[in-house]
């Protein structure tokens, strides 16, 4: 993967921000997706932050090697610390880390937002505790999608502000659009999670000692979940 060739999951993610979008890539890495869009001439700035130096170094690289100083901005900075008001920020992406880092960004860099921002995700696992700091925080889920690569299935989620929006457990654990469309991939997803769940549970009901009621309870109740799912 590169600027030029993006990963499955990285072009699913670039499809989703906005023509002429203000980006915002935090833990942008390589900076891949935000010189991929501007190569396209899909937006109009990015900022690329990135809060280890390594790949910090990297980033300016991969801007400088593009000639895009003038339009990417690559800053060293923890999370969304990287954002400045002058920016203007219109979306911002967070891609390839877990949903409660995901989550713990957002929340340790509320003053950041400016309330207008596309919100555009791709956590890897914890996607109904990313979910639960959408509606908590007056964020809509506008888009949804799975996808599998690598051996591993993937959620991207795009959230914006829209004010007061309530979610069921379940809606929060499959994804209200997800669970309503009910794709190919997504069924295919919760079938493999199934089996995976009930060989979980069966090994800690065996085990019974040192396995705490709470989490028996909140298996069982995944397994009773993803069963009535798949109908």
């Amino acid at each position: 993967m590169n600027e030029h060739t993006l990963s499955r999951r990285l072009e699913r993610v670039a499809a989703l921000v906005p023509a002429d979008a203000r980006l915002a890539d935090i833990g942008s890495d390589h900076a891949y997706l935000p010189v991929a869009l501007m190569r396209r001439g899909l937006i109009a700035m990015a900022v690329a932050g990135e809060v280890a130096t390594t790949p910090f170094s990297a980033a300016q690289r991969t801007v400088r090697e593009n000639g895009f100083e003038a339009h990417i901005r690559v800053r060293l900075a923890d999370g969304l610390a990287a954002i400045e008001a002058d920016d203007g920020i219109t979306a911002i992406s967070l891609c390839g880390m877990g949903g409660e880092t995901i989550r713990d960004i957002f929340e340790a860099g509320k003053a950041r937002l400016n309330g207008r921002e596309r919100l555009i995700l791709q956590p890897n696992g914890g996607e109904p505790e990313l979910r639960q700091w959408l509606m908590d925080n007056g964020y809509r889920i506008v888009h949804e999608d799975v996808l599998r690569e690598n051996r591993f299935d993937y959620e991207i989620i795009v959230a914006e502000p829209s004010g007061p929006v309530v979610y069921s457990p379940e809606a929060l654990y499959f994804g209200p659009l997800l669970m309503t469309e009910r794709s190919p991939s997504f069924l295919d997803k919760w079938q493999r999670r199934l089996r995976n769940k009930q060989r979980s549970l069966a090994g800690l009901q065996r085990a019974r000692q040192g396995v705490s009621e709470h989490t028996l309870h909140d298996i069982a109740q995944q397994v009773r979940w993803i069963t009535e799912l798949l109908g």
